[in-house]
């Protein structure tokens, strides 16, 4: 660890210490600099203070970055497809059957171990096995996702998604014909009281909303675009069977009767969001994977 020092300047006389060292350490975010504070990394006059501290002309700042926990996940060399990528984010295109992060059953050959082989230094914010996870997809949906190299990126990137200032758009073959050529489901999601694996409505969910419009119809199925205003587990999936129009070849929420896809017909297609550094107002697009195209040829043809 190296100490560093700074004198208060006009510029940020009477301004709380945790806004000032945020400034001054361009990678880390407020909250982290918050932990610095709390656990007596941070010196004014020789002395700790607390975060809501107002900073005086010519105090003496001084302060250490702690060491960070070394991750205990291996890093495999794993193919990624990366659309963008610059000092402070990434945006991958998951491939289909890739598990996002480890969990249960998933210790290896997840985007984290490729993530770790790829980039020296990812976000800390959600702990050591989701480093630099800012949303996530499940693992038979393909298509973008945001990764943050550090913890501030991480952190402005998480504000947008709050304020529903990120579009993430899907696109999806369900099972039926849906009449309306745009429309919106509004329907509370949480955890399914029979069954404690799967998502489903629930009065005492969490608000969840899907905005979608049709892009073209078959006799028993329809192609679909979806927008997303929240972001709740498994959002789409659970819409979708809610409306009586679930996904083709969902295991979980699907029909028992349905296409072999090996997984939903779900892709995440665009992504559009501000640079968190930047300011810069970016969007990325993915064609869907060849199990996904071919299975709309399927449906044109046959059904």
């Amino acid at each position: 660890m190296s100490k560093q020092h700074f004198v208060v300047t006009e510029e940020y006389q009477n301004k709380r210490i945790d806004k000032v060292l945020t400034d001054l350490n361009k990678e880390a975010s407020r909250n982290q600099v918050q932990s610095w504070i709390k656990d007596g990394y941070v010196y004014v006059n020789g002395e700790s203070v607390k975060s809501n501290y107002k900073c005086q002309l010519e105090d003496q700042i001084e302060w250490e970055e702690p060491e960070v926990q070394e991750l205990e996940i291996e890093p495999e060399n794993i193919p990624l497809d990366i659309k963008y990528e610059d000092e402070h984010l990434l945006v991958v295109n998951k491939e289909r059957g890739m598990v996002v992060h480890p969990s249960h059953g998933h210790r290896t050959g997840t985007l984290v171990h490729a993530l770790l082989y790829h980039c020296n230094d990812l976000s800390g914010i959600n702990g050591v096995h989701r480093p630099g996870i800012v949303h996530r997809i499940d693992k038979d949906t393909s298509g973008l996702l945001l990764v943050a190299k550090h913890d501030k990126a991480h952190e402005l990137l998480s504000e947008q998604l709050a304020n529903k200032e990120v579009n993430r758009q899907y696109e999806a073959i369900v099972h039926g014909v849906i009449e309306h050529d745009k429309a919106t489901i509004d329907a509370p999601i949480g955890r399914d009281p029979n069954d404690r694996q799967k998502m489903a409505i629930v009065e005492s969910g969490k608000p969840a909303i899907t905005h979608f419009s049709v892009v073209d119809r078959f006799e028993k199925f329809t192609h679909v675009y979806c927008d997303l205003e929240t972001g709740r587990t498994h959002q789409i999936r659970v819409h979708f069977q809610y409306i009586d129009h679930p996904l083709v070849g969902d295991p979980k929420y699907g029909r028992r009767k349905t296409l072999n896809v090996q997984g939903q017909a779900l892709h995440a297609r665009k992504l559009s969001f501000t640079h968190p550094m930047t300011g810069e107002q970016m969007t990325f697009t993915s064609e869907p994977p060849e199990i996904f195209q071919e299975t709309l040829e399927n449906v044109a043809k046959i059904y």
